[in-house]
């Protein structure tokens, strides 16, 4: 199964967990949008638009820029040739709580980081050293990557913190940013025996102590989406994931997901995305 990266097999990165590579400037990544089963973070030196998850960033210069698998992408080339560097992993590379509780990963941050020329010269050591040792024959390479990514991170902190850590002006906001982030901490769903938990604004609701009325007012008037829209919207991001990068049955998806049958799921995918999930995981 291809990762939608060239050079590079879903089945390689699962082997090894991660890759490490040079960007080529001649080579015309497709751009695809949709969720991936992976992480990304780069130093990228270029000309670009990146639509993540409907909002729109220019970049153009030296940046970085980090990818969450949870949240749909694609990148628009505005000129034929960019250069830098590109490291991939899977989450279990990195322990899932280390990954979730970093600010640069989490949903409602850009993820793009602009550097001036001292910046990305140093961070161009740090990758260029995760590409000698991706290329070596150290034998803790991996350990080695893992160091240069906890640097990487913190090196951005640093540069950009964290949009999330501006304190919330109200009660609106406050209830807003707990639902988000109680919805997006459900996933990656990783075991088909370990059901969602909240699928619907009454669950969320009760575990954050609101009325369901209040949840709905503010999350709409917050984000101008009702709750319910964000919930099916995650769960179907994470159905497309699991027929596409998992070999689970239907039925194992279906549970996993909440659905108490798989005809429920069946319907469900079938009226949201236009087609069955056979059929879209054959496509």
């Amino acid at each position: 199964m291809e990762t939608g990266i060239p050079g590079l097999s879903w089945d390689e990165l699962k082997l090894k967990g991660f890759k490490v590579h040079e960007l080529s400037a001649s080579v015309d990544v497709p751009v695809r949008t949709g969720r991936r089963d992976f992480y990304k973070m780069g130093l990228v030196y270029g000309d670009m638009t990146i639509d993540q998850d409907g909002r729109l960033v220019e970049v153009k210069g030296a940046f970085l820029i980090f990818v969450n698998p949870a949240v749909p992408h694609s990148i628009v080339r505005r000129i034929n040739r960019i250069s830098g560097y590109a490291c991939i992993f899977t989450e279990s590379f990195i322990s899932s709580r280390e990954m979730k509780d970093s600010p640069l990963f989490r949903v409602g941050d850009s993820p793009v980081i602009p550097l001036d020329s001292d910046e990305a010269l140093f961070m161009q050591g740090i990758f260029h050293k995760m590409l000698t040792a991706y290329n070596g024959d150290y034998p803790h390479k991996g350990d080695l990557i893992k160091s240069c990514i906890a640097l990487v991170i913190h090196e951005a902190l640093r540069l950009q913190p964290s949009q999330q850590t501006t304190p919330l002006r109200n009660g609106t906001g406050r209830i807003t940013h707990l639902f988000m982030d109680l919805l997006e901490r459900q996933f990656p769903i990783e075991r088909s025996n370990d059901p969602l938990r909240y699928r619907n604004p009454q669950a969320f609701a009760k575990v954050l102590a609101v009325h369901v009325n209040y949840l709905n007012r503010a999350v709409k008037e917050v984000t101008g989406k009702p709750t319910s829209t964000h919930i099916a919207a995650r769960i179907t991001a994470e159905a497309k994931a699991l027929l596409k990068h998992t070999d689970w049955n239907v039925a194992d998806i279906a549970y996993a997901l909440g659905f108490e049958y798989p005809a429920y799921f069946n319907n469900y995918f079938k009226r949201v995305t236009g087609t069955t999930p056979n059929s879209f995981r054959k496509v």
